[in-house]
């Protein structure tokens, strides 16, 4: 379901933070699904409880989870509520760590907009959606 690298850079919290994402922009995850608690994560991952927990704090925040007092954890039933602002400064500094990325490899414009575009295809399929 969700793996983690240790060896990566990018602190574990975070990339336990992106997994989600991706499982629930791929609909792996479907809205109003539990997710798994925070200590049954950290055990399957091994990671401390803490680093779950601040994952699931930030999607929470960031209104792709929600949090029912006594149930658990579900995913958001609908896209999280933004402004027109918020939500084109996410996807600023998104494309900016992507361009970062791809520039570091070596890789070229339009194979960076190939990449884009297989990936927003990919998530969709079978979900009834346009791309």
């Amino acid at each position: 379901m969700l793996r983690i690298d240790p060896r990566d850079a990018v602190p574990i919290w975070k990339q336990i933070e992106e997994g989600l994402r991706r499982l629930v922009g791929s609909g792996s995850l479907r809205p109003g699904r539990p997710v798994p608690s925070v200590r049954d994560l950290a055990r399957e991952l091994r990671v401390n409880p803490m680093t779950v927990s601040k994952a699931y704090q930030r999607l929470a925040d960031g209104g792709v989870l929600v949090v029912r007092r006594g149930e658990g954890t579900f995913v958001a039933e609908g896209p999280p509520q933004l402004t027109r602002a918020e939500r084109a400064k996410t996807m600023r500094e998104g494309a900016s760590r992507y361009v970062s990325l791809a520039a570091t490899l070596g890789v070229s414009k339009d194979e960076a907009a190939r990449e884009v575009a297989a990936a927003w295809d990919g998530p969709r399929r079978g979900r009834g959606e346009e791309s």
